[in-house]
């Protein structure tokens, strides 16, 4: 995989026209430090406020899974018994991204994610491609106050959208539910003349500067 940086020409494409793939995870634990693993991964592709793809999939992470998680995410260690590992999953994954110049990844809290994936990737010898990200909780932290969510976690967001899904710390049903949070989000950003690629990171970087 070679690594990419995005062109003028990329920042510059509509929201509309652009394709989203809206990944979330499930771990073993809260930190790579501790030792945890990846246990499931869900992502949906969609572009002008349609889905046109997704991938779900439990992973073995080779350890077993704390109790505490089992009750969290109903992931258990039979459940995960006879499931492919991330270094056979990778791979397929890689493939449902599509290609790094055109596609945008979507995470809510994205640097936990993305910390787990870039991990697995380097450990079984893949360079992580180096696509565009937007965190959702920092998009919706631009154009939400305090006044219309107390938080930014992803059950308060869903609950002020009104997301069909519910997340339920399953990570397809998380993606599906983060997808319709983007959407809301995005409905938001036309009121501000936001409506490239572009757009987004300019507006999010000068509201960040000034809530600071």
């Amino acid at each position: 995989m070679q690594s990419w940086q995005p062109s003028i020409q990329e920042f510059a494409r509509p929201l509309s026209e652009s394709v989203f793939v809206v990944l979330d995870l499930e771990t073993s634990g809260g930190s790579l430090k501790i030792g945890a693993a990846i246990t499931e991964i869900g992502a949906v592709k969609v572009r002008g406020g349609i889905v046109i793809g997704e991938f779900q999939s439990l992973v073995n992470p080779g350890t077993p899974i704390p109790d505490y998680i089992t009750e969290l995410t109903g992931i258990s260690d039979a459940m995960i018994q006879d499931s492919p590992s991330i270094e056979k999953l990778l791979p397929s994954f890689f493939e449902f991204l599509g290609p790094v110049t055109e596609n945008i990844l979507v995470a809510h809290n994205a640097s936990f994610d993305l910390g787990f994936l870039k991990a697995a990737a380097v450990q079984h010898g893949y360079m992580w491609p180096q696509y565009k990200v937007f965190d959702t909780v920092r998009l919706a932290r631009s154009v939400l106050s305090l006044d219309d969510v107390s938080d930014c976690k992803l059950s308060t967001l869903s609950a002020f959208f009104g997301t069909q899904t519910s997340p339920n710390h399953r990570a397809l049903d998380d993606a599906r539910a983060t997808v319709e949070v983007l959407h809301g989000v995005f409905e938001r950003f036309g009121s501000y003349g936001v409506t490239t690629v572009d757009d987004v990171e300019k507006f999010t970087k000068k509201v960040t500067r000034l809530r600071q």
